[in-house]
């Protein structure tokens, strides 16, 4: 899991909204991309501006898709009529 802290409202609004519809949400902390679902949106109560605390589940990268068979083996049509 990946926590990223927040007073951005506009932030934390766009969070809740991706947690809500169930898409996935995209985060830059400093050179960290992180793409995945939102998990919770906690605000601290104590803290002077509000400040969010936003927990997201990392999308794991999807593999390369390998071919299911290797290609044909036989002549093409049109190699017949030449």
């Amino acid at each position: 899991m990946f926590t990223y802290e927040t007073a951005d409202q506009k932030e934390v609004r766009r969070f809740r909204i991706a947690q809500f519809n169930g898409r996935m949400a995209t985060v830059k902390a400093g050179e960290a991309t992180v793409t995945g679902f939102v998990r919770s949106v906690l605000e601290k109560e104590s803290s002077t501006p509000p400040c969010w605390t936003i927990t997201i589940i990392p999308n794991t990268p999807k593999e390369a898709p390998r071919p299911l068979r290797p290609s044909s083996r036989t002549r093409p049509f049109a190699e017949d009529y030449f």
